[in-house]
């Protein structure tokens, strides 16, 4: 077997909620082109991601990279 080292992505988004312990909702947003018109539009995506200091608070911008799985939702934590 060979060894298969996988690059974890890292990713910049900001806090959209901090209510949950150990946990921080982050929204990233990007650029996307729809396939027939061409017209660019704006689409959101929301990660659970682990911080553990519950340092984060709404409004901060972090980045994150994924990592092995901490809970049903959560897999990522803040880099």
């Amino acid at each position: 077997m060979t060894n298969v080292i996988k690059k974890l992505s890292k990713k910049k988004g900001i806090v959209v909620s901090d209510k949950m312990d150990k946990t921080i909702v982050v929204a990233v947003e990007s650029l996307k082109t729809h396939p027939k018109y061409l017209k660019k539009y704006r689409s959101t995506k929301k990660y659970k991601v682990h911080d553990e200091d519950n340092k984060f608070k709404k409004g901060d911008k972090v980045e994150f990279s994924q990592c092995r799985p901490i809970s049903k939702d959560k897999s990522h934590t803040v880099a």
